[in-house]
């Protein structure tokens, strides 16, 4: 039996434990058709109701995991969607290209490095004159690297990526897109428990996480009065190919088990936040962290 993200399931069992999950290490950034248990991005189970009919979304990281699951929500949802993605990734851009349309919705995909000013500059343009206009702006696109030693690993090079790509990059693009999002938009960015709960294999993403945090908040006041409302999504462990690409084997083995409910989310689990973020329901929410984590407490 098929189950969508309405019918009841027991949480704990609903998707495969850590004893249960093979990631299959890979080099970063990560493919999903590498790892041997392939993420759910809900492309069998999320049913859309129209919550954003007619809406207009850019999704950076759109490729793979949190991105595509969102990008299929969005599209079940009527949204038409930009999916932006590294060179590398371009199969996986094109999965999640194909389910879009599967589903009626327009899509654009933009290969590229956000790390580079010009390059987020000219993907609020192409949404723009592609799309139609922009209502949207999901900062998802995230760059990580464990390092066992902590900071003595850490590289300048790492550490300027991982800036360049988590902060850079979502300042940049929101500064873009504000002239173009008109009252009742919406910017939702993803952050992480990592923002609270940093580790120490961790430490640069970590302080990335916790700047997107304060800068959610911080944005949310200042786009008030134009009547934008800026929200962040945190998750826990989450099933992605980022974690077989950029994390140690036994880590791999691991992942989730230290949670309350026992697991690794799966893509399609964070979905819904997004949606709910993105969508009228929540007109009244601006300048919010909602954890989707497992049970572990964000603070």
């Amino acid at each position: 039996m098929t189950h969508d993200q309405y019918d009841r399931q027991d949480p704990q069992e609903q998707f495969p434990a850590p004893d249960e999950q093979t990631g299959g290490q890979q080099s970063a950034p990560g493919r999903t058709g590498r790892m041997p248990d392939t993420p759910d991005h809900g492309e069998d189970s999320y049913r859309g109701t129209g919550r954003l009919t007619g809406k207009r979304a850019v999704i950076t990281g759109g490729d793979s995991g949190i991105g595509r699951a969102v990008a299929i929500a969005f599209a079940r949802e009527g949204a038409d969607v930009l999916i932006t993605y590294l060179p590398e990734e371009k199969d996986d851009a094109e999965e999640t290209a194909r389910l879009v349309r599967a589903a009626g919705r327009t899509v654009v995909t933009v290969p590229g490095d956000i790390r580079e000013e010009e390059h987020c500059a000219e993907i609020v343009r192409r949404a723009v004159d592609e799309l139609g206009g922009l209502d949207i702006l999901v900062n998802n696109a995230a760059h990580q690297m464990a390092q066992e030693g902590g900071i003595t690993d850490i590289t300048t090079e790492q550490f300027d990526r991982v800036l360049k790509t988590n902060l850079y990059a979502l300042f940049w693009l929101c500064r873009a897109a504000v002239p173009h999002l008109a009252p009742g938009s919406t910017i939702i960015n993803t952050a992480s428990i990592q923002a609270y709960q940093p580790s120490p294999q961790l430490l640069d993403y970590a302080t990335t996480k916790a700047g997107i945090v304060n800068f959610t908040k911080g944005l949310a006041q200042n786009l008030a009065d134009r009547g934008i409302r800026v929200n962040c999504v945190a998750p826990g462990p989450v099933w992605t190919p980022l974690i077989p690409a950029t994390m140690p084997e036994e880590a791999v083995e691991s992942f989730g088990q230290d949670v309350p409910l026992g697991r690794a989310g799966q893509p399609a689990e964070l979905a819904p936040a997004y949606v709910f973020f993105a969508s009228q329901e929540s007109s009244y929410v601006t300048g919010e962290v909602l954890g989707v984590t497992g049970g572990k407490p964000l603070a």
